[in-house]
């Protein structure tokens, strides 16, 4: 076969397989990473009305924030066996993923019932090691806003680390990439934006708001400017 003809072959060859190409990308075949599409938000859950995204009210010290995702990392340290450094993948694929509606009460007087998707707080916690002396559990946002619980609350009772609310992720204004679920207490405890999670054996921490009256232990069925 001289050059002249293996060259004529060549082209036929390319041409062929440019040719069933264009014809299955025209049928809707993709050969590139699947695209995400966002949801719909869902207002119904097993029985549950849910109240939309929309009806939350901004009230934020410093205004939503905007986490740069690729930037982002979750803290899990203080006084564990080691500290966990996380980002936002690494979360949503190594940790089980829970759905639950609870319904969030603001000191303002309004309230929102949501259908929210997360983590496992105590999961983060125990896989970093509880030291035996840590008693309290401190969150930190990115906007400098932090509160805390007591350790026995995030181990006891299903709490959740949410990314989704009512089937779409968190919106920026919501706390984009985790919120905490803080259920039975009130909405100042429901952290947003949260960046660091700290063990600590001082009991008698306060929070952004704690620090300035309102209750550390924020039970529902107490006032919240007392403990």
């Amino acid at each position: 076969m001289n050059t002249k003809s293996a060259l004529v072959i060549i082209i036929v060859v390319v041409s062929l397989i440019a040719a069933v190409l264009l014809l299955l990308i025209g049928q809707g075949v993709w050969f590139g990473s699947p695209i995400t599409l966002q949801g719909t938000e869902v207002r119904a859950y097993e029985g549950n009305d849910l109240s939309s995204i929309n009806d939350f009210r901004e009230n934020s010290i410093r205004g939503p924030q905007h986490v740069n995702i690729s930037e982002y990392r979750l803290t899990v340290t203080g006084l564990t066996n080691e500290t966990d450094v996380y980002t936002y993948s690494e979360v949503l694929d190594r940790y089980s993923h829970y759905t639950k509606v609870v319904t969030l009460f603001c000191v303002e007087g309004w309230d929102v019932t949501i259908l929210w998707e997360g983590v496992m707080v105590r999961d983060l916690i125990r896989d970093a090691g509880i030291d035996p002396r840590a008693n309290t559990v401190i969150f930190t946002a990115h906007d400098g806003y932090t509160t805390s619980f007591p350790l026995d609350y995030l181990i006891q009772n299903d709490i959740i680390m949410a990314y989704r609310m009512n089937n779409l992720t968190l919106p920026v204004e919501r706390g984009y990439p985790f919120q905490l679920v803080a259920e039975d207490k009130w909405g100042y405890k429901w952290i947003k934006w949260i960046e660091k999670i700290e063990l600590s054996a001082d009991p008698d921490y306060r929070g952004y708001w704690e620090q300035r009256g309102f209750s550390n232990t924020a039970d529902l069925e107490k006032n919240y400017f007392s403990d």
